[in-house]
Protein backbone atom coordinates (compact mmCIF):
# COMPACT_ATOMS: atom_id res chain seq x y z
CA UNK A 1 0.00 0.00 0.00
CA UNK A 2 1.33 3.48 -0.94
CA UNK A 3 2.92 5.32 1.95
CA UNK A 4 0.91 9.36 2.38
CA UNK A 5 4.26 10.57 0.51
CA UNK A 6 4.13 8.47 -2.70
CA UNK A 7 0.38 8.91 -2.30
CA UNK A 8 0.61 13.10 -2.64
CA UNK A 9 4.01 12.23 -5.16
CA UNK A 10 1.75 10.69 -7.26
CA UNK A 11 -0.67 13.00 -7.11
CA UNK A 12 1.30 15.85 -7.89
CA UNK A 13 2.44 14.22 -11.03
CA UNK A 14 -0.81 13.98 -12.50
CA UNK A 15 -1.37 17.12 -11.78
CA UNK A 16 1.07 18.97 -13.14
CA UNK A 17 0.74 16.98 -16.23
CA UNK A 18 -2.59 18.18 -16.74
CA UNK A 19 -1.78 22.00 -15.33
CA UNK A 20 1.36 22.06 -18.00
CA UNK A 21 -1.10 20.42 -20.98
CA UNK A 22 -3.84 23.70 -20.00
CA UNK A 23 -0.94 26.11 -19.97
CA UNK A 24 0.48 24.69 -23.55
CA UNK A 25 -3.14 25.00 -25.10
CA UNK A 26 -4.50 28.38 -23.84
CA UNK A 27 -5.58 30.68 -26.46
CA UNK A 28 -3.07 33.18 -27.85
CA UNK A 29 -5.59 36.16 -27.05
CA UNK A 30 -5.97 35.09 -23.49
CA UNK A 31 -2.29 35.13 -22.82
CA UNK A 32 -2.04 38.68 -24.67
CA UNK A 33 -5.15 39.92 -21.98
CA UNK A 34 -3.28 38.30 -19.08
CA UNK A 35 -0.03 39.89 -20.02
CA UNK A 36 -1.30 43.17 -19.88
CA UNK A 37 -3.50 42.59 -16.21
CA UNK A 38 -0.77 40.48 -14.68
CA UNK A 39 1.59 43.34 -15.34
CA UNK A 40 -0.82 45.77 -13.66
CA UNK A 41 -1.00 43.85 -10.55
CA UNK A 42 2.53 42.92 -10.29
CA UNK A 43 3.28 47.05 -10.55
CA UNK A 44 0.43 47.57 -7.65
CA UNK A 45 2.42 45.33 -5.80
CA UNK A 46 5.51 46.33 -6.12
CA UNK A 47 4.18 49.44 -5.16
CA UNK A 48 2.77 48.28 -2.28
CA UNK A 49 5.77 46.43 -1.12
CA UNK A 50 8.60 49.20 -2.00
CA UNK A 51 11.58 46.99 -2.70
CA UNK A 52 14.75 48.38 -4.08
CA UNK A 53 15.71 44.77 -5.12
CA UNK A 54 13.73 42.26 -6.27
CA UNK A 55 13.96 38.38 -8.01
CA UNK A 56 11.47 37.51 -10.55
CA UNK A 57 11.73 34.67 -13.29
CA UNK A 58 12.20 35.20 -17.06
CA UNK A 59 8.84 33.74 -18.47
CA UNK A 60 8.67 31.08 -21.06
CA UNK A 61 6.10 31.30 -23.87
CA UNK A 62 4.06 28.74 -21.90
CA UNK A 63 4.24 31.10 -18.50
CA UNK A 64 2.36 33.82 -16.66
CA UNK A 65 4.04 36.09 -18.79
CA UNK A 66 6.42 38.85 -16.44
CA UNK A 67 8.19 40.63 -19.32
CA UNK A 68 6.56 43.52 -19.69
CA UNK A 69 6.82 43.71 -15.82
CA UNK A 70 11.06 43.21 -16.05
CA UNK A 71 10.98 46.18 -18.35
CA UNK A 72 8.98 48.33 -15.92
CA UNK A 73 10.97 47.50 -13.29
CA UNK A 74 14.46 47.93 -14.79
CA UNK A 75 13.24 51.24 -15.90
CA UNK A 76 12.33 52.53 -12.64
CA UNK A 77 15.60 51.38 -11.10
CA UNK A 78 14.85 48.37 -9.44
CA UNK A 79 17.67 45.82 -9.29
CA UNK A 80 16.07 42.59 -10.85
CA UNK A 81 17.78 39.15 -9.87
CA UNK A 82 16.91 36.25 -12.07
CA UNK A 83 17.42 32.86 -11.48
CA UNK A 84 20.31 30.73 -12.90
CA UNK A 85 20.07 27.12 -12.12
CA UNK A 86 22.86 24.65 -10.63
CA UNK A 87 23.63 21.31 -11.12
CA UNK A 88 23.53 21.14 -7.06
CA UNK A 89 19.85 22.01 -6.52
CA UNK A 90 20.52 25.68 -5.92
CA UNK A 91 20.25 29.09 -7.43
CA UNK A 92 22.76 31.53 -8.61
CA UNK A 93 21.04 35.22 -9.78
CA UNK A 94 21.85 37.08 -12.66
CA UNK A 95 21.18 41.03 -12.82
CA UNK A 96 18.39 42.23 -15.61
CA UNK A 97 20.72 43.30 -18.26
CA UNK A 98 20.39 46.51 -19.23
CA UNK A 99 19.31 45.65 -22.36
CA UNK A 100 16.31 43.84 -21.49
CA UNK A 101 14.61 40.73 -20.91
CA UNK A 102 14.76 39.62 -24.80
CA UNK A 103 18.27 40.33 -25.01
CA UNK A 104 18.45 36.43 -23.03
CA UNK A 105 16.33 34.91 -25.31
CA UNK A 106 19.13 32.90 -26.76
CA UNK A 107 20.97 32.10 -23.77
CA UNK A 108 18.29 29.30 -21.50
CA UNK A 109 20.04 26.70 -19.63
CA UNK A 110 18.10 22.94 -19.16
CA UNK A 111 15.63 24.29 -16.98
CA UNK A 112 14.82 27.04 -19.07
CA UNK A 113 15.89 29.83 -16.96
CA UNK A 114 18.50 32.73 -18.68
CA UNK A 115 22.29 32.41 -18.19
CA UNK A 116 23.35 35.85 -18.52
CA UNK A 117 26.71 36.40 -19.93
CA UNK A 118 27.24 38.92 -17.16
CA UNK A 119 29.13 37.95 -13.75
CA UNK A 120 26.90 35.24 -11.91
CA UNK A 121 25.91 36.31 -8.21
CA UNK A 122 26.26 33.35 -5.52
CA UNK A 123 23.21 31.43 -3.79
CA UNK A 124 22.93 34.49 -0.84
CA UNK A 125 22.69 37.66 -3.56
CA UNK A 126 18.80 36.69 -3.06
CA UNK A 127 18.79 37.63 0.89
CA UNK A 128 18.91 41.32 0.34
CA UNK A 129 15.87 41.47 -1.99
CA UNK A 130 12.86 42.78 -0.67
CA UNK A 131 10.37 41.08 -2.65
CA UNK A 132 10.90 37.32 -4.43
CA UNK A 133 8.53 36.58 -7.55
CA UNK A 134 8.24 32.58 -7.79
CA UNK A 135 6.84 30.70 -10.92
CA UNK A 136 4.57 28.05 -9.99
CA UNK A 137 2.16 25.09 -11.14
CA UNK A 138 -0.15 26.49 -8.95
CA UNK A 139 -0.98 27.66 -5.45
CA UNK A 140 -3.93 26.34 -3.09
CA UNK A 141 -5.45 28.83 -0.36
CA UNK A 142 -3.57 28.23 2.34
CA UNK A 143 -0.82 29.54 0.30
CA UNK A 144 1.21 25.65 -0.50
CA UNK A 145 3.05 25.98 -3.67
CA UNK A 146 3.44 23.21 -6.24
CA UNK A 147 6.25 23.68 -8.54
CA UNK A 148 7.56 21.65 -11.17
CA UNK A 149 9.12 19.05 -9.43
CA UNK A 150 12.88 20.29 -9.77
CA UNK A 151 12.87 21.74 -6.12
CA UNK A 152 14.79 25.09 -7.00
CA UNK A 153 12.61 27.44 -5.61
CA UNK A 154 11.82 25.08 -2.02
CA UNK A 155 15.67 25.26 -1.57
CA UNK A 156 15.99 28.96 -1.87
CA UNK A 157 13.11 29.29 0.23
CA UNK A 158 13.81 27.19 2.91
CA UNK A 159 17.31 28.13 3.37
CA UNK A 160 16.33 31.65 3.94
CA UNK A 161 16.67 32.80 7.61
CA UNK A 162 14.52 36.23 6.61
CA UNK A 163 12.78 35.94 4.05
CA UNK A 164 11.13 39.37 2.11
CA UNK A 165 7.46 38.53 0.78
CA UNK A 166 7.01 35.80 -1.57
CA UNK A 167 4.80 35.41 -4.14
CA UNK A 168 3.47 32.96 -7.14
CA UNK A 169 2.79 34.28 -10.28
CA UNK A 170 -0.06 31.99 -11.46
CA UNK A 171 -3.10 32.20 -13.89
CA UNK A 172 -6.37 32.40 -12.47
CA UNK A 173 -7.34 28.87 -12.95
CA UNK A 174 -3.91 27.75 -10.76
CA UNK A 175 -5.00 28.82 -7.56
CA UNK A 176 -7.14 26.25 -6.20
CA UNK A 177 -8.84 25.51 -3.07
CA UNK A 178 -5.70 22.80 -2.04
CA UNK A 179 -3.18 20.89 -3.56
CA UNK A 180 -1.45 17.83 -2.45
CA UNK A 181 2.15 18.34 -0.60
CA UNK A 182 5.25 16.77 1.19
CA UNK A 183 7.39 17.85 3.70
CA UNK A 184 10.13 19.76 1.57
CA UNK A 185 7.26 22.16 0.05
CA UNK A 186 7.15 25.51 1.07
CA UNK A 187 4.44 28.20 1.07
CA UNK A 188 4.09 31.98 -0.51
CA UNK A 189 2.57 34.98 1.15
CA UNK A 190 0.65 35.50 -1.57
CA UNK A 191 0.00 35.02 -5.29
CA UNK A 192 0.01 37.52 -8.10
CA UNK A 193 -2.80 36.51 -11.15
CA UNK A 194 -4.26 38.23 -13.77
CA UNK A 195 -6.94 39.69 -11.97
CA UNK A 196 -5.46 40.53 -8.42
CA UNK A 197 -3.18 40.00 -5.72
CA UNK A 198 -4.34 37.52 -3.04
CA UNK A 199 -2.17 37.92 0.35
CA UNK A 200 -2.47 34.78 2.67
CA UNK A 201 -2.72 35.43 6.43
Amino acid sequence: MPSDAEHAAHAKRALRAELRERRRIRPRHERELAAEQLTRQLVALVDAVGPTRLSCYLSTPDEPPTRDFLEWASGRGIEVLLPVSRDDGLLDWAPLPASGADALDELLDAAGMPVPDAELLSPLAINDAGLILVPAAAVDRSGMRMGWGRGYFDKTLGSMDRRPPVFAVVFDDELLDALPSEPHDERVDGVVTPSGVVRFS
